[in-house]
């Protein structure tokens, strides 16, 4: 699946990881591949699926679905 940037970057400043967000814009694709880049989010301590919620018209309901 694939996120922008942006939004994992918003998504590190909500929960004030403002230094983190700064690493996050200078080293992150623009589109971010969750299985690709996984050793990037993890590097930031982002689990995508607490994105899934957050994107916009997300997969609601089914973020918990996928394993």
């Amino acid at each position: 699946m694939q996120i922008d940037k942006q939004q994992i970057i918003d998504h590190l400043k909500s929960l004030g990881d403002h230094d983190k967000a700064d690493q996050a814009q200078s080293e992150l694709p623009d589109k971010v591949d969750t299985d690709n880049d996984s050793g990037l989010l993890a590097k930031f301590g982002v689990n995508p699926k607490d994105l899934l919620g957050k994107l916009p018209g997300g997969l609601g309901g089914l973020g918990g679905l996928l394993g």
